[in-house]
């Protein structure tokens, strides 16, 4: 069964904020207090004002930021999988498309998993994100704190990443209860690279992810906002169409290397890690403990729980 997707109030947005100053159009993630977590609402605005500002002849780039302690600290799931909340509080639509990430967390043991709705529903939120690698014009990902789990799903499809060097950024739950649903660390890393993350959910610092070549730059913390805004104005200098063709060619590797198959084949992975007997303890250490205290389980024994990295 499927729902009418809700049309996006630009007058009311839930997750995030936007305003265009100087040729740059500024999306910001605006959940702070939940520290800018991905909600179901997140992908369809995302998506949405990228399709805005592309159709906006003053928008030369795309900035994409996080407001409060970091970028993005994932999808929004300490509810779901303590088992304290419903999916959507009636919200149709909601409901539906978070039944995708969160399916299993909350049914009993002798229902049957449907791994075609995981997928439907799962890919619905990579799709919102790759809004940023697929519009015309050129985007950039600002980060600061912390952009880890699905907060690299969204980071990753921007065209350029500009992240400050103290800044955490992985994909932790590849230790147990998922696998990065947009597929695009190979593309970005090369073999070598993402293995050695994605074997061991290890996160880099900002500065290691520039040397690592995942970041195009990774400025002082308190140099990041002047830097960011130096990037953005050098891009925005340049006419609109030269950026769109420049684009346009550079994008025709990646889609070559087959970033499409790559997204579908982890999208279908990361639902399956949830319905592993890992993925099944994890959410039973969820549900007694709560999930911070779960997830803090998970990372401890590596020595990155929290803000800190890996030391890879």
């Amino acid at each position: 069964m499927t729902h009418a997707i809700r049309p996006v109030d630009f007058d009311d947005l839930k997750t995030m904020t936007y305003e265009v100053t100087d040729r740059v159009a500024r999306i910001t993630f605006n959940r702070p207090e939940k520290g800018n977590a991905i909600v179901a609402d997140t992908p369809l605005e995302l998506s949405a004002l990228v399709e805005r500002a592309d159709l906006d002849p003053r928008v030369h780039v795309i900035l994409v930021s996080g407001r409060g302690e970091g970028f993005c600290a994932g999808f929004d799931l300490s509810a779901y999988a303590e088992g304290s909340s419903s999916a959507g509080n009636g919200n149709p639509y909601r409901d539906t498309v978070l039944s995708g990430r969160t399916q299993g967390v909350n049914h009993l043991p002798d229902q049957p998993w449907d791994p075609m709705i995981d997928y439907q529903m799962m890919s619905r939120f990579v799709r919102g994100f790759s809004s940023l690698m697929h519009c015309d014009k050129p985007t950039v990902a600002k980060i600061h704190g912390y952009c880890v789990a699905g907060g690299t799903d969204i980071a990753l499809h921007a065209d350029q990443v500009i992240i400050a060097a103290d800044a955490k950024i992985g994909y932790p739950p590849m230790r147990v209860w998922g696998v990065p649903a947009a597929g695009l660390w190979a593309h970005r890393l090369g073999d070598q690279r993402a293995k050695r993350l994605l074997f061991t959910g290890d996160c880099l610092s900002g500065a290691q992810a520039a040397e690592w070549g995942l970041a195009v730059e990774a400025p002082d913390a308190a140099d990041l906002d002047e830097r960011t805004e130096r990037l953005v104005d050098r891009i925005a200098a340049m006419p609109v169409n030269q950026l769109i063709m420049a684009k346009l060619a550079l994008n025709t590797a990646l889609m070559q290397q087959g970033v499409a198959t790559s997204r579908m084949v982890s999208t279908v992975f990361d639902g399956v890690a949830r319905h592993t007997p890992e993925g099944h303890d994890f959410v039973a250490q969820a549900r007694d403990h709560g999930f911070r205290q779960a997830v803090r389980n998970r990372d401890e024994p590596y020595g990155d729980a929290g803000r800190q990295t890996s030391g890879v």
